[in-house]
This record gives structure tokens, sequence and C-alpha cells, in this order.
């Protein structure tokens, strides 16, 4: 199946299974059945319109992280009170518009972030609906360029300021509180941080709730790790648990924002083998994607699983490589693969998040195009750059 699109849409390439997003989304709400619960996708782990569009058709909402994302979800039909926007440093411009749009709530990092956007909505006339990002300190035992929960991260406001902030928020003629918000890092395969932040959060909303502060959502965040290198991931009924144990007496919509697991096994990266290059001491691959294509192993020397189609050769170490000119473009270093020759066909696994959407046209390549799977049938869903499509806007100025 993979060397057939290769040949028909050319490589690289990324191939999306939407039917096992479709089944993720499902797991999820089944998860969460015992109380009112708003699945908001993570936009920016893949941000493809068809992606959004399938998710939406499923019921999702979207956690979004830039005006653009707000206006992705927009554009394939979300329900505004869906759509939360989040992000640290959210600019003016940003704000207004999210606040026009009357989406579900304004996510905020900092007090001086709240006060933006308290000038803001009064400057329009109206009311904000604000949550507060609470950093509970937890760690939760990921690799630290994707731990958002420490004091040590940018992210969120510890447990006094945020009641403090509350406080305030309550007092204001032009916000209005409504949510509460963690989110403490991703691809974490260990439990106890999710019970752990949930406890803290919830003791705060209990004590929120004796100011007469109605939080009407708690929003647990993402972060459910995948399976990239055999790890042994979360029960999502213990993970459900583990958060409703710490929400009794409470009325409020669980909300959460799954971005990787619900996409990051769907998706595969095509990429063929254009050579082999030994220079006595070190086997190399080199194929005709690259870091620019798919950058998490450059990034955080992240793993993914790569099956090799088309050669039986005799295996041994080698790294796999791409043309751009930085020794850390590669997918794969030591890697025991067997010897292959041209045209060859890599499938890089567990592609489907964080991997299209951080994706530039570095060294003047072009992004690559994207495919759906749906029901075994192939539909492209982004067309591949062009030389055009990648000078469009410095031709103009010329």
């Amino acid at each position: 199946m993979y060397k057939d699109l290769a040949n028909k849409y050319g490589t690289p390439l990324y191939v999306y299974d939407f039917n096992h997003i479709e089944k993720q989304f499902i797991k999820l709400k089944e998860a969460f059945k015992a109380r009112k619960s708003l699945v908001c996708y993570a936009v920016k782990a893949n941000s493809n319109l068809s992606v959004l569009k399938h998710l939406k058709d499923l019921g999702a909402g979207c956690d979004c992280v830039s005006i653009g994302e707000v206006k992705r979800a927009l554009h394939v039909g979300v329900a505004r009170y869906k759509i939360i926007f989040s992000g640290v440093g959210k600019r003016d411009d940003e704000i207004r518009e999210a606040l026009k749009e009357d989406i579900l709530m304004i996510n905020l990092e900092s007090e001086e972030e709240m006060g933006r956007v308290e000038l803001i909505a009064k400057e329009l006339g109206i009311k904000a609906r604000i949550s507060i990002r609470v950093n509970p300190n937890i760690d939760a035992k990921t690799h630290p360029y994707i731990s958002t929960g420490l004091h040590d991260n940018k992210f969120g406001v510890d447990v006094d300021n945020a009641k403090r902030m509350y406080i305030k928020a309550k007092n204001s003629e032009n916000l209005i509180p409504v949510g509460i918000h963690f989110h403490i890092g991703s691809q974490i395969t260990e439990l106890e941080p999710f019970r752990e932040a949930a406890k803290v959060v919830s003791d705060l909303v209990r004590n929120l709730q004796s100011l007469k502060i109605d939080i009407k959502f708690f929003d647990v965040g993402g972060g459910v790790g995948i399976d990239y290198e055999g790890e042994e991931t979360i029960n999502l009924y213990d993970y459900s648990q583990a958060i409703f144990e710490n929400l009794t007496g409470l009325d409020v919509t669980l909300t959460c924002e799954p971005g990787r697991f619900l996409v990051g096994n769907s998706g595969v990266f095509l990429t063929k083998v254009l050579y082999e290059k030994n220079n006595g001491k070190k086997r190399f691959v080199i194929v005709d994607g690259a870091m620019n294509d798919l950058g998490r192993p450059s990034l955080y020397g992240a793993y993914h699983d790569i099956e090799v189609i088309g050669s039986e050769g005799n295996e041994s170490k080698t790294d796999v490589v791409g043309p751009v000119c930085e020794s850390t473009d590669f997918f794969a270093k030591d890697r025991v693969l067997p010897l292959t020759k041209h045209d060859d066909l890599l499938v890089i696994k567990s592609a489907g998040a964080y991997c299209f959407t951080m994706s530039s046209n570095y060294n003047t390549r072009a992004r690559v195009a994207e495919v759906a799977l749906i029901d075994g049938k192939d539909k492209l869903i982004r067309e591949r750059d062009n030389f055009e499509d990648m000078i469009k806007n410095e031709a103009k100025c010329i």
C-alpha cells in the first residue's frame, strides 16, 4: 500500500489513517462518559484542515495557540463555544480578534496578560470569558523540552498567583472567570503526575467556590503519551479515574486537549532512498526526506520506528540522513537496518503529530504533500509546494 501511495503522490509524503484518529477519539470520549466532557483537539499537533474537519465531525472542539489556529478551526466549522485560545504570548490584535469571534474562552498565562485582555475587552465594550493556566509544579517525567508544569517552565502561574488573579477577574467589569486549566507536559507515560496535578488544581477550585467564584470548565490539558518505541502507555480508564477522584462534589465540565494521543500514531512519513554512502567507518542511508520535513529527531533526539520496504539485504548499523546542509539532519542514528538500494522506501512511523506542522522550506525545499486514508481509500489533503509557492511573497516585492 505505502509503495503504491509513494508512486502515486511522490515522496517525501505524509500519510494519515483517519480511521485510527476516529478510534482514538471514541476511546477518549468513552473514558470520560461518566461526566460532562468536552474534547478540544490540540491543533498544534497536526493542523491540516481535513484533520480538523474530521475531528469536528466527530464532535471535537479545538485548543488553539495562535489566532491562525483559531481561524483554521472556524474555517472548518468548529463551533465557537468549543474553541479555546491558549498560549503564552498573545498579541493585542490576536486577543481582539478572538474576543470578537466570541469563542468559548481565552486561557491566560500571566497577570500581565490578564491586564491586556481586560483592557481590550473594555475597549470593545464586552465581557471576556477567561480561564487561567495553573502551573502545579508537578514533574511530568518527560523530555525537558516538552515538560510544562514546573516552576522552571514559562507556562502558567502558581496557585497563589492564580487565586489572586481569579479574585481580580471576579471583581472586573470586563472579565468572567469560567474555567481553570493545567497542562503539565507532553508524551507522559506515567499516571501519577496527572493525579497529583488534578488534586492541586481541584483543591484550588474548591477554594475559589468558597469565594463565590463559579468555575464551569475543569481543563486537564493533554499530554497522554503514545507508543513510539514500545513504551507502556497509560490506560485511559485509569487516567479518567485519577482525574474523577479529585472532582467529587464539583459540578464542572471536564475539558481535555489531546493532540499527539489522537493523531500521533495515525501518521507515517514516506521517504525514498537516494543511495548509500560508507566512509569506511560509518554507513549512511541518504534519503529524499529531511529535517525540514520531519524535525523531531533533530530537535529532541526523538525516536521513530523505521521500516524498509524493498530491500532484504544484510542488516547493520546506519545513520538515516537527509539532503539538508546540517549535521543534525537525521532521522535515526546507529539504527540496525538492512542494506538498501536506490528507490527503496522507508516508512517512518508515528509521524502524525508535531511533524508536518513543524516543517519548513529551509534550503528552499518544498513542503511535502499530505494524504488521508479513509476506509482504505486515499485522498490528497494537501498539495506539495512548488517553487512559485515558496517565492510568491518575495517575488512581488522585487
